[in-house]
Parts: structure tokens; C-alpha cells; sequence
């Protein structure tokens, strides 16, 4: 059987997914390995014991950052794997294991041809007002950097997912909140990005799990001249430190969270909340009103208390949750009398890379 591997490495965990080579692309099994760092021909011998039949006929790889080059699905080569490294800066906490393991992939398996499906690139649809940075512009032109945006694939599912429900509703002015241990906003518009959350790199715009999001970039330098952290120590206490875990000083996880009666933890929750809701009000400026609110992502997707603050908070909007079906995560959580729709729809960030990769498929 003719099949499509996907491959998403995190920064803790490698998850795949296999494919049928097919139109349906019917899904034959995935799976979470938590060593990440192994070689490529024990997953590879994991699923032939598991799945004999199987013949990977091309490999996809979810890769964080594509910078201002790789704007669409990319043929990996030794060259484009070049090109990729210098791209590590950009994304510390994904890149690095993320390159690696597409290194590992390309040595051990050499005929099977890969493909690197960027988070970036769904977002470059963007005025280009709306990825510009108030500095100076050589640093603009010459080195890159503007805001591109992340958690692009999972944007992109969504997209497809909405033209489902209703033509309008995808072709309308929507929000997706993509919320998770990682966290970002997206304004669409006719099914395009408009307009994102996170920037330059993945640390920006909302809180998130580790993460502290949006900051006064005067933090940094006071902490680096008053209390003498390296350039090192600062990276790890915004990517690592901060976020849920940094203002509850419990965990980053939200089921802890939200199960703990220390009050640090009620205002780290109240705090992601809080900063969800300014941040989509942001968007809803930008797009000039707002039709439908998505919410995607572990925490987006799971949380009902986490939906029900933030909509709380929108009512102003019209919008206004049935309770029983937000509590039990249904796709549709507004009531009908409710000015705007809001749905609750599960990402399939896999099945984007697969789809990217058969189309690549037929180009070979």
C-alpha cells in the first residue's frame, strides 16, 4: 500500500502520522514517541513490524519557521537543508530538533523524496503593513525581520474545515484561536490571513503555556543591565519560564491548573484569558467587525472553562454560550440567538502536511 508519512517534532516529542497515497487520504495510524532524538530507521522499522504492507512513497515534515524565502511547500535537498539551518535563530526551542531530525531522515532514508511544510507560510497573504516592525528599516529589507506568524498549518486546516459549514462563514470575518501550549489568534479573511498574533518569532502576542508572549522589550534590557542575565538566560526565561507556568509557579499544564485551588493558579488562568480577549479585539478591529470565533488548539479545543471566561468577556460583541454543548466541547457553542457564531473545531495539523506532500507527490 502506497502511503505518506507525516512528521511534526516538538520540542519534547515527535508525532507521526501515516497516510494512504490516495485521494481520501485515509489515515492508517499515527502516533507520539517521546524520544525524539532517535534515528529515523527505528520509526521507519516500527511501523514495517506494525504495518508490512506499507510502502512510503514520500515524507512531510512540519517545519516551524520558512523565513522570508520558503513561502509554500519545499522538495528538501541537501542545498534547502543548508538554507533551513540558518533559519535556527528564528525558532530556538523547535528548529533545532526539528533540522535535525530531517538531517537524520535524509541519511538513513535517501530515495524516499521529503517535503518541508512551513507554519509561515499561510500568513505571507498578509498586507504588508500588518508585518512591519516600527525599527529601522535596513534590519527590515537586509535581514528579515518582520512578523510572519506561526501556527500556519493549523490555520490553513481550519480554513478547509469552515467552507464545510458555510460558504459565508469562511469567506466572512473570523477569528481562530489556536490555543495551547504554544497560543496564537488569526484574522481571516475570504479564508486568507489578514492579520496574526505572534511575529517575528513564536514568542510573541498571546501568553501560553512556557511562553510569556507579548512584552515591553524594555523588561529585557533592564534585566540584562540591572540584574545581569546573559543573552542565554533571558532566552530561557521567555521561552521556558514565563507563560502559565512563570505566573501560576505550579505548571503549564491547564487541567492542573484548573483543578487547583491555589490562587496563583485561578490568576494565571484569568491572566490567559484576559490577554486572549485583548488580543482579539485587536483583530476584530483590523478585519472591522467579526462573524465567527474558532477555537482550536489542546486548550482551545478541551478547555470549556477557558472558552466560557473568554466569551464571557465578548458579550459585548452579542455573543452569547449555551452552556451544556460549550461544556461538552460540540462544534457549535453559541446559542441561536447569538450574534456571532462560535465553533469549536479540532486542528489536523497531519493531515495538512499530508495533503501539501501529495500534491508534491505528482510534481516529482
Amino acid at each position: 500500500m502506497d502511503c505518506i508519512l507525516t512528521v511534526n517534532v516538538g520540542s519534547a516529542t515527535l508525532k507521526f502520522a501515516l497516510f494512504q497515497a490516495n485521494k481520501g487520504l485515509a489515515k492508517i495510524c499515527s502516533g507520539d514517541i517521546k524520544d525524539h532524538l532517535l534515528r529515523p530507521k527505528k520509526l521507519l522499522a516500527w511501523i514495517r513490524s506494525n504495518h508490512p504492507n506499507v510502502n512510503i512513497k514520500i515524507i512531510g515534515h512540519r517545519v516551524v519557521h520558512g523565513g522570508k524565502d520558503f513561502t509554500r511547500p519545499t522538495l528538501i535537498t541537501k542545498t534547502i537543508l543548508k538554507r533551513l539551518k540558518k533559519l535556527i535563530p528564528l525558532a530556538p526551542l523547535h528548529m533545532p530538533q526539528e533540522i535535525g531530525f530531517i538531517e537524520k531522515m535524509l541519511q538513513d532514508l535517501p530515495k524516499i523524496p521529503q517535503v518541508a511544510c512551513f507554519d509561515t507560510s499561510f500568513h505571507r497573504t498578509q498586507p504588508r503593513l500588518a508585518t512591519l516592525f516600527a525599527i529601522p528599516r535596513k534590519y527590515i529589507e537586509k535581514d528579515g525581520i518582520i512578523r510572519y506568524g506561526f501556527h500556519g498549518l493549523s490555520y490553513e486546516y481550519i480554513a478547509h474545515e469552515l467552507s464545510k459549514l458555510a460558504k459565508k462563514t469562511r469567506e466572512g470575518r473570523v477569528v481562530i484561536a489556536h490555543l495551547g501550549n504554544g497560543a496564537s489568534l488569526c484574522a481571516m479573511r475570504n479564508g486568507k490571513s489578514v492579520a496574526t498574533s505572534m511575529g517575528f518569532t513564536a514568542l510573541d502576542g498571546l501568553m501560553m503555556g512556557s511562553r510569556c508572549g507579548n512584552i515591553d522589550p524594555g523588561i529585557i534590557i533592564y534585566l540584562m543591565e540591572e540584574k545581569g542575565l546573559s543573552a542565554k538566560e533571558v532566552e530561557k526565561m521567555l521561552y521556558k519560564e514565563s507563560g502559565l507556568l512563570g505566573i501560576s509557579g505550579i505548571s503549564n499544564d491547564i487541567k492542573k491548573l484548573l483543578a487547583s485551588k491555589d490562587p496563583k493558579a485561578k490568576e494565571a488562568i484569568d491572566l490567559f484569558c484576559y490577554r486572549a480577549v485583548r488580543e482579539i479585539g485587536a483583530l476584530i478591529a483590523v478585519l472591522g467587525g467579526i462573524d465567527s470565533l474558532v477555537f482550536t488548539g489542546g486548550i482551545g479545543e478541551h478547555a470549556a472553562a477557558v472558552r466560557k471566561k473568554i466569551c464571557k468577556q465578548l458579550a459585548w460583541l452579542g455573543l452569547t454560550i449555551d452552556c451544556h454543548k460549550n461544556k461538552h466541547n460540540t462544534l457549535t457553542i453559541t446559542t441561536p440567538k447569538s450574534k456571532i457564531k462560535a465553533y469549536v473545531i479540532p486542528t489536523n495539523e497531519e493531515l495538512m502536511i499530508a495533503k501539501h506532500a501529495f500534491k508534491l507527490l505528482f510534481l516529482l
